[in-house]
């Protein structure tokens, strides 16, 4: 079908003929959008599913009568192959959000617009499902056991088997089933968006309006937020991420009690679904499709598996097994060894200068240590160095470098933390004191398995006056 049945429709409805009909990109899917213009501008669509145009229609129309900020179908043609619909602009969330999805600092006005998002969605989900006829949804009605089984069979299929990782299929299966009855236990009546992220929210007079809900069906509203605030390119750090769940459940509140403590514990459980699937659905649109897009966006879902195992999932043993087996696998851990923060922690002498950052950032903290009781007056500690146990026990029984490190501490590690919600790779800490022997050597050393023990990170120490080097690898 080509293009001419939406001037038709255009005339219809405006009056006059369309000045241009441009063809605009792509999504994921394969229906096929363009701009109408003219006396009015229009968004025209022609899809490849009649079932899934009509769950479109149907679901616009419903929604719009719900006051619910959703683009209006002006027209559709007999076939129900194609129709137009309100144009909302270029505007979309994903894009509004840039600078903090590549930096992983949301400024103001960025939280301003996902605060107000996601405060829609139990609207959507709650308003949306009154007296809705929920057998007009396409594909299905409901969110299920069975399309439960499919989306972990598509991650299994068109993901974990394309990696060329090992596993019993079986004991997968298990899993699989176990992970169904936990999800299902949060069954409701409420309308699941299904593809509710920020590529489908539009921003009219930066407002948000939602488009792209033909997929939604009955089904828990965890399931939305999952998709939301885990949408693998938003890259949120997680302070934002609680920070919008709390906003969620305050709205949420309008419409039924929230007890906290199991929705975070559910939460966590549609959170791992969401990724599963949708490492499914990058499979295989890239791998099999070989959409670049969607390749792009496998190291982000990867990642953010990668953090959601770090607490267990103690229900699912075999899978959690095979899922720690999958992010250590080169092909990704390679990729997030080049986003990993390095810490380089360095000892020196002032008499001999500060050290220079070779990473180009140009440095970082620098202590000055030569406050603290120095046991280089001393003649017996002049062989040794703050790696001896000597100098170590006269430092400690002195006590003033504890506290020094204590402060230090706060300090750097709040930055570290920072750092890494941000995704930058390189920080820089170093200690001096007179000679670069014994006090900024206690330091460093102390810092650099400080923060080896606390963060994930790869930290290099240099000992620059003791010509002493030393690397604690993150572990993956």
């Amino acid at each position: 079908m080509d293009s001419t049945i939406l001037s038709e429709l255009y005339t219809q409805v405006v009056g006059s003929q369309p000045t241009e009909v441009i063809d605009l990109p792509a999504s994921g899917s394969n229906r096929r959008y363009f701009r109408l213009t003219g006396e009015r501008s229009i968004i025209g669509v022609i899809g490849t599913c009649k079932e899934e145009n009509e769950s479109f229609i149907y679901l616009a129309k419903h929604f719009k009568g719900q006051n619910l900020p959703v683009p209006q179908v002006l027209a559709v043609s007999d076939d129900n192959m194609a129709y137009i619909q309100e144009d909302l602009g270029d505007n979309i969330l994903f894009g509004a959000i840039e600078k903090g999805r590549k930096t992983r600092s949301f400024s103001n006005e960025e939280k301003e617009l996902l605060i107000k998002t996601i405060r829609i969605l139990p609207d959507i989900q709650f308003l949306g499902a009154i007296g809705l006829d929920f057998n007009k949804c396409y594909p299905l009605a409901e969110f299920d056991t069975r399309t439960i089984m499919w989306d972990l069979n598509y991650f299994k299929y068109c993901f974990l088997k394309a990696t060329g990782l090992e596993f019993q299929e079986d004991k997968l299966e298990d899993d699989f089933q176990k992970m169904s009855e936990v999800l299902m236990r949060s069954q409701s009546s409420t309308f699941m968006y299904r593809d509710f992220q920020s590529r489908n929210v539009m921003l009219v007079d930066n407002n948000p309006w939602f488009i792209d809900f033909q997929g939604g069906r009955k089904g828990p509203f965890y399931y939305d937020v999952a998709s939301f605030l885990w949408q693998a390119k938003a890259n949120m750090p997680d302070s934002l991420r609680q920070e919008l769940i709390k906003e969620y459940i305050d709205a949420l509140r309008k419409y039924k009690p929230v007890d906290e403590k199991y929705f975070h514990e559910q939460l966590r459980h549609f959170v791992l679904f969401r990724t599963l699937q949708v490492l499914g659905a990058y499979g295989f649109r890239g791998y099999f499709e070989k959409k670049p897009h969607f390749m792009q966006s496998v190291p982000f879902a990867v990642a953010n598996l990668r953090t959601l195992l770090q607490v267990p999932y103690p229900e699912y043993p075999y899978l959690s097994k095979i899922l720690k087996e999958l992010v250590e696998m080169k092909q990704f851990s390679d990729e997030l060894q080049k986003h990993t923060l390095t810490v380089k922690v360095m000892s020196f002498a002032y008499k001999k200068g500060i050290p220079n950052d070779t990473s180009g950032n140009g440095g970082g903290y620098v202590f000055d240590c030569r406050a603290v009781n120095n046991p280089g007056k001393y003649e017996r500690y002049k062989p040794f160095t703050g790696l001896d146990q000597q100098v170590i026990k006269f430092l400690e029984d002195d006590g003033e470098i504890i506290t020094f490190l204590d402060h230090a501490y706060e300090l750097v590690d709040s930055n570290v933390k920072r750092y890494i919600e941000r995704g930058f790779t390189n920080l820089m800490v170093c200690f001096g004191c007179t000679g670069g022997q014994h006090r900024s050597v206690y330091c460093a050393q102390h810092m650099a398995e400080h923060i080896n023990k606390k963060f994930n990170v790869k930290v290099e120490l240099i000992h620059r006056e003791q010509n002493i080097e030393q690397t604690f690898n993150a572990k993956f």
